[in-house]
Parts: structure tokens; sequence; C-alpha cells
């Protein structure tokens, strides 16, 4: 018998915004701890999308991602969120040395995130919130399994979030604008996507060969 959960159910824009803002917060900690960039002492376990997700205990780092949530939230609303990305960089060499990419559009290319299509197209299809998140935990997944793949880092590393957004999005003003850090001859792997029937979420993650960053 079907639970309530399983119900396919209309996702409200406000809802879509609280699954997106959870998994960039979930897929944030993911990076942070698979790639070391904080040490994995001070990271948590928890039960999330049906898997063991690890999330930072660190106090100063918390208050920072919750920080760039609330905003990052207020820009779904409105519509004006393209994307973000997470820089990991070496300490010592300052070079970028992986960008991982979060694309963020209106499913189905709707303008105003409502279950409607332009040119009298058919609406999203609605999913049940089983099926989003099992999406969701294919990407984790991926993330988890990118140690397989990614180049060691061989030196101490620190991260930026990049936010990229319509031209008219109004940024508070401890926000400034910044370099997209990108990585010249990079090479990129597509990971796998979501959607809410309202937003549709892409990832990838590009990184630098380590033959040509390593001594």
């Amino acid at each position: 018998m079907a639970t309530a959960t399983d119900n396919k159910t209309e996702i409200t824009l406000k809802g879509s915004v609280d699954i997106v803002s959870e998994f960039f917060f979930t897929a944030i900690n993911s990076i942070l701890y698979q790639r070391g960039i904080y040490e994995p002492e001070s990271f948590k376990r928890e039960s999330k999308y049906g898997l063991t997700v690890l999330t930072s205990s660190d106090k100063g780092l918390l208050r920072y991602l919750k920080n760039v949530m609330m905003q990052v939230e207020t820009w779904l609303l409105s519509g004006d969120v393209q994307r973000l990305v997470v820089v990991v960089s070496g300490v010592d060499s300052g070079e970028t040395l992986e960008r991982w990419q979060f694309n963020v559009s209106l499913d189905g290319d709707s303008e105003n995130g409502e279950n409607s299509m332009p040119n009298g197209g058919a609406p999203p299809q609605q999913k049940t919130l089983k099926e989003i998140h099992g999406e969701i935990q294919a990407i984790i997944r991926q993330i988890t399994a990118s140690v397989t793949f990614l180049p060691l880092l061989n030196e101490p590393c620190s991260f930026d979030l990049l936010v990229y957004t319509k031209k008219d999005a109004v940024a508070p003003t401890m926000w400034e604008d910044s370099d997209p850090c990108y990585i010249m001859n990079s090479q990129e792997v597509k990971l796998r996507s979501f959607t809410t029937s309202v937003h549709k979420v892409d990832s990838m993650v590009a990184y630098r060969e380590a033959d040509e960053w390593e001594l």
C-alpha cells in the first residue's frame, strides 16, 4: 500500500526551493568531507535521502553556510539563481584545483516557477518526494565516489562558494563580484541531475590534471 509520501503531489515553488537549498547544503558538506578540506573528525553522520551523509559540526562553517543558503533561497524564490559553484583552491599555490558546478533552471523553462509551460505546452510531470530524493541520492553517491577518479589534493586546500545570478538580482552589501575561478584545459565529469517539477539541477565537476600542478 502506498504511503502519503509516495503519492504524486504538486510541488510548490517554496517547497522546491527548500528541496534545492537542502541539497546544496548536503552536497557542499559532502564535497568538503570527501576532498579533505576540513578534518574528518569535525563531521557527524546523519541520515538523509536514504543515505548516511556527513555534515560538519564546525560552528564557524555552519554559520557561513547558513548565511549563504538564506540568500540563495531568496534568489531561488525570485528565480534569479543560475548556478552555484564550489571552488577548491590550493592554499600554497593559489591555483583552482576543482570546480563543482550545479546549474539551476526552471523545469520545463517555466518563467515563474509554477507548473505551467510557455506556448501552451504541457506542465512538467508531477513527482513524488521519494522519486526526487532518489535522484538526489544518486548525485550524493557520485560525490562520495569522486575520490576514485579525482587527483589527490597534495596541498592544504580552501574553498569558496560562487553564486551566479541574473544581472538584475539584488545582492546584499556583504556580497561582492568574484573571479569565476576557471581551470584552464580542465577535465570534466558530468554528474547526474534531479528535478522537482519546478527546478532542475544539473551537476558536474571540473578538475586540473594531476601532472599539470604536481611538482
